[in-house]
């Protein structure tokens, strides 16, 4: 199935269907975030580069006026 064919076919979908749909895919997404940054996980190298990046003073706030 192409990917398109899936974007047709919750398109398709009832509100309801879609909006459990949604949920469902947020919550896998929430849990992969987690494993991905926790101690150990895929994230856990660019966390200790943004860490030293701090503590050197290197760190700079994005533009919050955008």
């Amino acid at each position: 199935m192409s990917i398109h064919a899936i974007k047709e076919a919750i398109l398709a979908l009832p509100e309801k269907d879609r909006i459990e749909l949604e949920n469902w895919l947020a919550e896998r997404w929430d849990s992969q975030m987690e494993r991905d940054f926790s101690a150990g996980g895929r994230g856990d190298a660019l966390l200790e580069k943004i860490d030293a990046e701090i503590d050197a003073g290197e760190f700079r706030p994005l533009d919050q006026s955008r």
